[in-house]
């Protein structure tokens, strides 16, 4: 686990495919071949420690999911070491498994901060919310708003000072991660609606239809039952997931 507040800048060494070595001594004090270091909001296991810095084997399925593959030697990249108990949480938590690969579509200043939008695939918008948090390249960031097809942050100074945002531009490609509390939130409520019943054995209470977070109430002349069959997103409704039968149960009986 990782709570988004970088560590330290690193430098890529080598990335010639199936290892990543990174050149950052000054955040690796305590870090032993087999910890977890996210590098630009990635996790990934180090293999070998070197004078300055320290070597990790990256899969194919990592590289394709991430932006890993592109980094060239030199390249800045944020550091962070896994927590440890007791540890401040300074960010959020951030388990280092990066959601999508993020597109920057322009960047502006506004006073002392700089605004960031970046465009993301609906499976992470749909777990984001303004005032929400989002992990952009391994960094805990605040969520200004959330728009069709993209969403924006702002960076404050110290963040572009100690940080590679403050080399985002227009095209830049980013690691995102959405909040870990929103992505099992929204699976706990799918799991519900496809294996639970839709309401207690009192049999007085209305049927209710689950559409994503929402419980609706439709009639009470409808046994009890259970949604069945997959979710599919609601084309009328962003974000929103109905689902595709309803089979009813026997009064008083067990499915």
């Amino acid at each position: 686990m990782f709570s988004g507040i970088i560590e330290a800048l690193g430098r890529v060494v080598s990335n010639p495919g199936s290892q990543l070595t990174i050149g950052a001594s000054t955040s690796l004090d305590g870090v032993r071949i087999g910890d977890s270091v996210a590098v630009n909001g990635c996790c990934v296991t180090v293999a070998a420690l070197t004078t300055d810095g320290f070597t990790a084997d990256v899969m194919p399925e990592t590289y394709r999911r991430t932006t890993l593959g592109s980094l060239r030697a030199g390249e800045a990249v944020n550091l962070e070491r896994a927590l440890a108990v007791g540890d401040r949480i300074g960010g959020h938590f951030l388990a280092g498994h990066v959601d999508a690969v993020g597109t920057v579509l322009g960047v502006r200043d506004e006073g002392n901060a700089r605004r960031v939008s970046i465009e993301a695939p609906a499976d992470v918008l749909h777990l984001t919310a303004p005032q929400g948090s989002i992990a952009i390249d391994g960094i805990s960031l605040t969520v200004v708003d959330v728009s069709e097809g993209s969403f924006s942050v702002s960076l404050i100074p110290h963040t572009m000072e100690v940080t590679n945002a403050g080399q985002w531009a227009q095209g830049s490609r980013v690691n995102v991660e959405a909040d870990l509390i929103a992505r099992y939130v929204r699976r706990a409520f799918e799991n519900t609606a496809l294996t639970a019943p839709l309401r207690g054995g009192d049999v007085s209470e209305p049927r209710r239809t689950v559409v994503g977070p929402r419980v609706a109430a439709r009639s009470s002349d409808e046994p009890p039952g259970f949604l069945v069959g997959r979710f599919d997103r609601d084309p009328e409704r962003s974000g929103a997931v109905s689902a595709t039968a309803y089979e009813p149960r026997a009064r008083g009986g067990a499915r």
